[in-house]
């Protein structure tokens, strides 16, 4: 079924060329069909082409469903509290399609004393918008600050809905949005179509570092930290004792890694393991995936980064090529973790080419 549904919706990629988007003749599936329906029915016996009729049927019922949710390009945004004053939008563990729209990630806020403190601001600008929209009905005061905490796009592609107000990251993730975030964008609008209509990239205008942030009243703690990528920017809020891991931190979902450096997020873990273990902490809220009240995700992540750090090196040194490292089996405890088999497949071709330098320059 599954099959036949991705074969009838085809791919609908948008295309954006000089700054203009062009728009999609479809609705496409990638990585994981990114909706779900559930239906009684009592079947009898029937001749194979009936049975191919209805299973077409079928098929473009879930079309329809799909098409339906995408073709408003409403990201159904519900801030759900987490802390007094502290809200957070979790997003699906699933990868881009044009269905979710990228709305994969956690983003979140802080109502604050004087206005309100903004912790990354999604994959495109109608998510900015929308998010915009729904931080007003919760609170009338101004956005005093938006942070994006490292430079992946489904974490700042929705600076242009926050452009009159300052936003601020720390200095590599400015340099890392400067230099890639136009051929983010690009991708994004390949994998997310026309959700991402209109969104540029809007770069942060101020430049963070650890230490203390007091900001509309509200005292912040602020964690450089790296692995995940060059820049990974934990952020600690006093006053309700919630962490902003970033995606330092998956839960539920296989870590991505276009940019880590393993050692390091390992590293990182283990101070951020440290921060939950502080007398005022109450909620760790990670990058992708629920948030929680103990250190469990950190655990997870820690699990699949250490598996895979010495399944690249292992296949390394075994002189396994990259076919053959791509057609390796998950681990029991990780085959059911949402699109582990993905991540991996991905991993390895970001990964395994250092590990087989590393395996050659350890051979006398």
């Amino acid at each position: 079924m599954k099959r036949l549904i991705g074969w009838l919706l085809g791919t609908g990629a948008s295309l954006r060329r000089r700054g203009r988007l062009l728009s999609t003749n479809g609705v496409g599936a990638g990585a994981g069909a990114g909706f779900e329906f559930k239906f009684k029915f009592t079947l009898t016996p029937f001749a194979p082409s009936s049975a191919q009729r209805v299973s077409k049927c079928l098929a473009l019922f879930a079309l329809s469903l799909g098409t339906a949710h995408a073709a408003d390009f409403d990201y159904r945004l519900t801030a759900r509290p987490i802390a007094e004053n502290v809200y957070a939008f979790i997003g699906k563990t699933e990868d881009f399609d044009t269905v979710n729209g990228g709305n994969i990630v956690n983003t979140a806020f802080i109502v604050a004393a004087q206005g309100v403190i903004v912790i990354d601001s999604g994959p495109s600008l109608r998510y900015g918008q929308q998010m915009r929209r729904a931080i007003a009905a919760i609170t009338a005061k101004p956005v005093a600050l938006v942070i994006n905490t490292h430079h992946h796009p489904d974490h700042f592609l929705g600076n242009q809905a926050f452009a009159d107000v300052p936003i601020a990251a720390l200095a590599e993730t400015r340099n890392g949005i400067a230099a890639d975030g136009n051929a983010f964008a690009e991708n994004l609008f390949r994998m997310s179509g026309d959700w991402m209509k209109g969104t540029e990239v809007q770069a942060p205008t101020q430049t963070l570092s650890a230490g203390r942030l007091d900001v509309a009243g509200r005292r912040l703690r602020l964690v450089a930290l790296d692995g995940h990528t060059g820049a990974d920017l934990v952020i600690v809020d006093e006053t309700s004792g919630v962490v902003f891991a970033g995606d330092l931190v998956f839960n539920g979902r296989a870590p991505t890694t276009p940019h880590a450096d393993v050692a390091h997020w390992l590293k990182a873990l283990d101070q951020l393991d440290a921060l939950t273990r502080e007398a005022g902490f109450k909620l760790l809220l990670p990058g992708h995936g629920a948030p929680t009240g103990d250190a469990a995700p950190i655990r997870q992540t820690r699990a699949w980064l250490s598996w895979l750090s010495a399944a690249m090196r292992d296949a390394a040194k075994a002189g396994l090529d990259m076919n053959e490292v791509l057609a390796r089996p998950l681990p029991p405890e990780f085959a059911s973790l949402p699109v582990a088999a993905s991540e991996y497949r991905r991993s390895v071709g970001h990964l395994f080419p250092a590990a087989e330098q590393e395996a050659l320059g350890a051979k006398p």
